[in-house]
């Protein structure tokens, strides 16, 4: 990748060395199996798990399942190793030791071509969000944490493909890559590549279509795409265009407003409102919108008093012209659900405007945790060119700010005579 220096897996020996291998794997867990139910990020790794496996490596995978901040999803990565040996058809032993003693004994014993996933990198505190927001420590300074010193001595090349995890600055992925050769896999590059199709020059016209509940993500990006030119046309759904709606002096309703007040967004109304200053030309917003009367779906034309209901999808009028905005585009980008897609009454717009994304001859990129779970569950994603397993990551990226990984792999980067 041209407009980033750092090293590929050609550029880095393998042939029977042990290489510590970061990947993101953390996925869905079902709250009542505790089992995984979206295996995106799984299938996104083996192509690099393949390689280093046709080059011989000695191959140690670190990974991490669920957090501090999300605990429901904090388990073992048993059944991770069980679902990569059967993608893979070959065997990847497991371990439930993040780094110490029974972990370093294992990784010693590892013959070329073997593969071994050690425990959750989560077990450990230096691993976990609270920790580094709390200590913020520099790659310079992680020397010391238990996962380098119990790790680093035992790798002869680190590979880190989890560029979905890239706005992280924690020890696994940003410290070993002040001591061991270092290169990214091929999905990190894969992704990276979809998102500067989308950010820089992109075919024309490029469309975000941006929904979903979390609307931190839109707003995120929303300021870059639209100042850098990248936005041609950005349609708002979800809980995104309540927003702007309410922005642009449209009433919704008390419950709309409660709602808004009860998860904190209020204050995007103001910044909503700049948006609409700047570029009004480019943001789009429903022009009917759906809620729920006595268990039947009723769709409502927008005006300057709307009925005190909670809208949750966009309305057919909506559906039918944003269909017509996809088709025409030369690049679409979507981050969020349309409508409360996990309901049958408010998956309409979801399902139809994901059809027509998977339909566009356009270049088409989706991202984030839910959109790609949503995605998944209503169309064919095999059909978009883009399926990012990034979620904070991409938007951080689309929003134009600099990533941990991205600068820890640029660090590590040596030009071809010196490697």
């Amino acid at each position: 990748m041209s407009e980033l220096k750092i090293n590929n897996l050609d550029d880095i020996e393998l042939a029977g060395k042990t290489v510590l291998t970061r990947l993101d794997i953390n996925s869905p867990i079902d709250s009542g199996t505790r089992r995984i139910k979206n295996e995106n990020r799984l299938n996104m790794s083996l192509p690099t798990l393949r390689t280093l496996k046709e080059r011989q490596a000695k191959i140690v995978i670190i990974a991490h399942q669920g957090d501090s901040l999300d605990y429901q999803n904090l388990i073992p990565l048993t059944e991770h190793a069980e679902k990569l040996t059967s993608k893979l058809g070959w065997p990847v032993s497991h371990i439930d030791d993040p780094c110490g003693p029974a972990a370093q004994a294992a990784i010693r014993a590892l013959a070329p071509g073997e593969a071994l996933l050690l425990g959750n990198l989560r077990y450990l505190a230096e691993e976990i969000s609270t920790f580094e927001n709390s200590v913020k420590l520099i790659p310079a300074q992680m020397a010391s944490t238990y996962l380098v010193r119990s790790l680093a001595s035992l790798a002869e090349a680190y590979v880190n493909d989890a560029f979905s995890a890239a706005h992280r600055s924690s020890p696994s992925m940003v410290a070993f890559q002040e001591f061991l050769p270092s290169a990214a896999g091929h999905l990190f590059f894969d992704e990276v590549s979809a998102l500067n199709k989308v950010m820089r020059g992109p075919r024309r016209p490029c469309v975000f279509l941006l929904g979903g509940a979390k609307i931190s993500d839109a707003f995120g990006m929303l300021g870059e795409v639209l100042a850098n030119g990248s936005a041609d046309t950005v349609l708002t759904a979800g809980v995104t265009a309540n927003v702007f709606l309410a922005a642009s002096g449209i009433e919704l309703g008390a419950a709309n407003a409660k709602f808004l007040k009860d998860l904190g967004l209020e204050g995007f109304i103001t910044e909503a409102k700049g948006h609409l200053e700047r570029h009004q030309d480019k943001i789009v917003m429903p022009m009917d919108l759906a809620f729920e009367s006595g268990g039947a779906r009723v769709e409502v034309l927008v005006n300057p008093a709307m009925a005190a209901e909670l809208y949750q999808d966009l309305g057919s009028l909506t559906i039918a012209a944003y269909k017509q905005t996809i088709a025409k585009a030369g690049t679409v980008f979507v981050n969020g659900p349309s409508g409360r897609y996990e309901e049958p009454l408010f998956s309409l717009s979801t399902r139809e405007l994901w059809q027509a994304l998977a339909d566009s001859p356009a270049f088409t990129v989706i991202g984030g945790g839910d959109t790609v779970t949503a995605a998944q569950s209503l169309i064919d994603t095999s059909r978009l060119d883009m399926v990012c397993t990034a979620g904070g990551a991409l938007v951080q990226y689309l929003s134009g700010k600099k990533l941990p990984l991205i600068e820890a792999m640029q660090r590590a980067w040596r030009p071809p005579q010196l490697r």
